[in-house]
């Protein structure tokens, strides 16, 4: 064992001075921020992730901030890029405000081959048509009249196959099983049990590949992700193909979903997208429309068993909605909209645990920023898990407090699990409802309790239980 730990280890070195000597070389600057560039070839790649598995990612920004004076911006060096880290809600501010002028959207290698080009691996005019596109089916009309119902039944559905006349269940695993079945049938109208769940299991594979490093070779998780991630997009294309010949046999009004709004959209210049192009797409939508909510929901549920007073006040709100309504009449918008102590809650559990820690920018031209000089190439992250976790942003930053969230809320660009600006996540309202949703089901039939307390939490890639939050369930006596 120690001596493949070992070999790995050479060979990851190996690997960052290819990237090293092989990249276009960055600006130079004698008025770079503060920081350092850590070890050579490797930077401070590995304290980077250590951070991340040990459930503490917060704590790589805050040792450097303090080591440095608390500064705005610091240096480092994280998978062969030289990179600024920008901090707090003045940084947010900044590159939210800066979206393709001075910054644009940029991921690590392990990202942009997995996903192949999508929504989140373009920019400019091309990122924009594509939200455009999408929002139809994203968007608060979408939302209001086509998904919430459909959700609240597959919820259903759900709870009474895998959560009834169970004594423990595994709250992580189990949610995303559900969320995938979700994101399936909403964006493909695929209903097939054995074809979603032979699509599942792939995804799991998948997910764990897009948090590595990428050194394609047999036995690593980039290599496993990588091969996942082809054999999900044959499946796709697949799929595609064949609602291709329902539409041509004049069978669209059957298939009102997005799907059907990639095949037949096209930009102002009459281009459709191509097979692997909606293939990759679709990829991220099912993996944004359920890894990230499948995470948040776990999140919740331990935080829900750890705070029993929060818990009786969201059944309090959700017990008032079920009264409002004839039995067995499924949620519809304006249920959701009642929510509004939930939803507080779901915040407070997203400032304190955001399931992706922050995102990555390239500096398109050399700029300056809080006095310093930020070279044209130059990577950088932004940090929402480190803002959330300012204490100047948020007073007892630990204590888990809803109310922060009422009136008008955190000061603007403090709170940012979405992130912001032109970039901010397309699906932020889908979340916000398959999360409610679920919520009002879950907690209107059970109350649980946590197998283990104080279940430590790791981002690897998304921030999950390590055990996958096992809870011994409880169902309210009828």
């Amino acid at each position: 064992m120690a001596a493949t730990l070992l070999a790995f280890f050479f060979l990851f070195i190996i690997v960052c001075f290819f990237l090293q000597i092989h990249r276009k070389k960055p600006g130079t600057s004698n008025n770079l921020p503060p920081g350092s560039f850590g070890w050579p070839f490797l930077g401070e790649t590995l304290e980077f992730i250590g951070s991340r598995r040990a459930g503490t990612p917060e704590k790589f920004v805050r040792d450097r901030r303090q080591r440095y004076g608390s500064p705005l911006v610091f240096k480092t060096s994280l998978f062969g890029h030289r990179v600024a880290v920008f901090c707090g809600p003045e940084g947010n501010k900044f590159l939210f405000g800066n979206e393709n002028k001075l910054a644009a959207s940029w991921w690590p290698e392990s990202i942009t081959t997995l996903f192949g080009k999508c929504i989140i691996t373009c920019r400019g005019d091309e990122a924009k048509w594509l939200r455009k596109m999408m929002l139809p089916y994203l968007g608060p009309d979408a939302l209001s009249n086509r998904y919430s119902v459909t959700m609240d039944v597959v919820t259903r559905l759900h709870i009474q196959n895998h959560w009834e006349g169970r004594n423990e269940v595994k709250v992580f695993n189990t949610v995303k099983l559900y969320l995938f079945e979700l994101a399936c049938r909403l964006f493909l109208s695929l209903d097939d049990p054995k074809h979603i769940a032979e699509l599942g299991s792939l995804f799991n594979i998948f997910l764990k590949g897009l948090g590595s490093l990428p050194i394609n070779i047999p036995g690593t998780r980039f290599y496993r992700g990588k091969r996942a991630a082809v054999a999900i997009k044959k499946q796709l294309i697949m799929i595609i193909n064949q609602r291709k010949l329902a539409l041509k046999q004049e069978n669209a009004s059957s298939f009102e979903d997005l799907l059907s709004q990639l095949l037949l959209s096209s930009d102002e210049n009459g281009r459709f997208l191509s097979e692997i192009e909606i293939a990759n797409n679709i990829l991220l939508l099912l993996f944004a429309g359920h890894d990230t909510s499948a995470a948040s929901i776990t999140l919740l549920m331990k935080c829900l068993g750890e705070h029993h007073d929060v818990y009786k006040n969201v059944l309090k709100e959700q017990l008032g909605i079920l009264e409002g309504k004839a039995s067995g009449e499924v949620l519809n918008w304006d249920d959701i909209q009642k929510m509004r102590y939930s939803w507080n809650v779901v915040c407070e559990v997203l400032r304190l645990s955001p399931p992706v820690i922050g995102s990555f920018r390239e500096a398109l031209v050399d700029f300056e920023y809080a006095g310093y000089t930020i070279p044209k190439g130059w990577k950088i992250i932004w940090s929402a898990v480190m803002t959330h976790k300012d204490e100047d942003n948020f007073p007892c930053v630990t204590k888990f407090d809803p109310s922060r969230f009422e009136g008008t809320g955190p000061t603007p660009f403090t709170y940012v699990p979405f992130g912001g600006g032109p970039r901010m996540c397309l699906g932020k309202g889908l979340a916000r409802v398959q999360i409610l949703v679920f919520l009002h089901n879950i907690v209107t039939k059970f109350k649980w309790d946590l197998v283990i307390p104080g279940e430590k939490i790791e981002y690897d890639p998304l921030a999950t239980p390590v055990q996958g939050l096992p809870i011994r369930l409880h169902p309210h006596q009828v």
